[in-house]
């Protein structure tokens, strides 16, 4: 068909508009009966993805804050106390414990006692780090799982797995699924937002927050750090906002009707619909950023104006700020190229890190608290995987994917407990283990989502977050 022809009727519409006739009437019917026909004929509310959806059973949690370690720090040194790595340390690994795939083959390397010593934290009396002694004080408020396990020694395809459920990059991250579920509640700000660490170098890059086979509009906003979170936000100086909104009314009339040419294309909708959450977020966005208004104590309790708490604070303030005003899932990366990956001198990285990083968590959980968010938020603090517990290049660790912590606090999860165990040198979850897919089922189940019921049809099979396997962990609710 030439160009000149593109008005005619052409073979796609005269079979949509005459032979759809009677499909049409019976569609309407079968919708009408499950209370659907309204979504499904108004075509503005179809386009809208990010809208405000139900969830499949009263939720325990509206938002989450997800802290994610990356290089994967030690729970043996942080978590998971082992009195019989200070025991046997110096020691090789005892048979007993069978083959152990590492990435450097270390296997035979002695075992290495924690780098600082374990006490009894909070009126639960929870094991912390002298690492976290910042977090230590909010012991109570934890829910530590110390049997996590999930599937691959490398830090891309661990990176993939914790955020997406699968190894294999292109999976829908866990925020896109929750924005899937969800939607937002603020239709003038993304529903999931990522603040990656200054430093860059995220193994695995930015396909750990994509929103993979869902629609781009799913996928995770990016804020930068600096004076311009968000780049374009603001429109040109010469632009008044009479124009800039002339302008906007023809760009979406011109794309509803190249849309409607192509059937409603899901892909070029979800780009037509992140242009017109950006020309929102050019009056919402600077305010949340914006953190001068806070008080001095405020500043104070996440470090901010303080070295070295005060990068990664101002980023858990913004976090706090965004889930105020309806941001449904916020992700923080701390850690650059390196990250946590301590493969040799543990002491010194995890020293850096955690100096960096411990004081403003613990004042992101306070500050929750003391405004009422936190019995309806959902912080989580994790990395890709753990370390071993032998040592590799005389001070440091290799990756362990087969054991290892990840905490929860607030709403709707038990404060001041630990639950699952790993072995006695912490090389292997053993006890109430925790897949990575019983995590993300539960993470769902508190916010109101049945991860078996959350699916999106892809390649001819229903998909999901978990997969085909994943059980809500239970026994960590209130």
């Amino acid at each position: 068909m030439n160009s000149d022809a593109r008005g005619a009727l052409n073979r796609r519409k005269f079979l949509r508009n005459v032979g759809g006739g009677i499909g049409a009437i019976a569609l309407a019917k079968i919708l009408s009966e499950e209370n659907l026909l309204t979504a499904a004929s108004n075509v503005s509310a179809e386009a809208d993805t990010l809208a405000r959806l139900a969830p499949h059973y009263e939720p325990k949690v509206k938002r989450v804050v997800y802290l994610f370690m990356h290089g994967g720090p030690s729970h043996v040194d942080l978590w998971d106390p082992k009195p019989d790595l200070v025991k046997y340390g110096g020691m090789p690994l005892p048979d007993s414990f069978g083959s152990v795939m590492t990435r450097r083959k270390v296997v035979h390397n002695p075992l290495m006692p924690p780098a600082r010593e374990f006490r009894p934290r909070g009126e639960s009396s929870i094991e912390i780090s002298d690492f976290l002694p910042h977090i230590s004080t909010v012991a109570d408020e934890l829910c530590v799982m110390r049997g996590c396990h999930g599937d691959s020694v490398n830090h891309p395809q661990s990176v993939y797995q914790m955020n997406t459920g699968s190894i294999l990059m292109g999976k829908p991250s866990l925020g896109s699924w929750v924005s899937y579920g969800l939607g937002s509640e603020n239709q003038d700000m993304p529903a999931f937002v990522v603040m990656p660490d200054p430093g860059g170098g995220l193994k695995g890059g930015p396909p750990a927050w994509g929103s993979g086979f869902l629609p781009a509009s799913y996928q995770g906003t990016t804020m930068r750090p600096g004076a311009n979170p968000i780049l374009n936000l603001k429109p040109p100086a010469q632009v008044t906002g009479r124009q800039q909104q002339s302008t906007l009314d023809m760009i979406y009339k011109l794309n509803a009707k190249h849309l409607e040419d192509r059937d409603f294309d899901d892909s070029l909708a979800a780009r037509v619909r992140s242009y017109e959450l950006a020309y929102r977020m050019q009056t919402a966005a600077p305010d949340i950023v914006d953190i001068s208004g806070e008080s001095k104590a405020t500043r104070d309790l996440y470090g901010i104006g303080e070295e070295p708490t005060d990068e990664f604070g101002t980023r858990c303030l913004l976090a706090r700020r965004m889930i105020e005003r309806g941001v449904r899932f916020v992700q923080l990366y701390s850690g650059d190229t390196l990250g946590w990956d301590a493969h040799n001198n543990l002491e010194d990285n995890h020293s850096t890190h955690c100096a960096k990083t411990d004081k403003p968590i613990a004042g992101l959980i306070k500050d929750l608290k003391k405004r009422g968010l936190l019995e309806d938020t959902l912080v989580i603090w994790g990395g890709e995987f753990g370390r071993m517990p032998m040592s590799e290049k005389g001070t440091g660790r290799d990756h362990n994917p087969w054991g290892y912590s990840v905490v929860f606090a607030g709403g709707g999860v038990k404060g001041g407990m630990t639950y699952g165990e790993t072995d006695a040198i912490g090389l292997r979850a053993e006890h109430n283990k925790v897949h990575v897919h019983d995590l993300h089922a539960t993470i769902l189940h508190l916010l109101g989502l049945d991860h078996e019921k959350l699916t999106y049809f892809h390649n001819g099979r229903e998909e999901r977050l978990t997969d085909v396997a994943g059980n809500v962990v239970t026994e960590i609710l209130s």
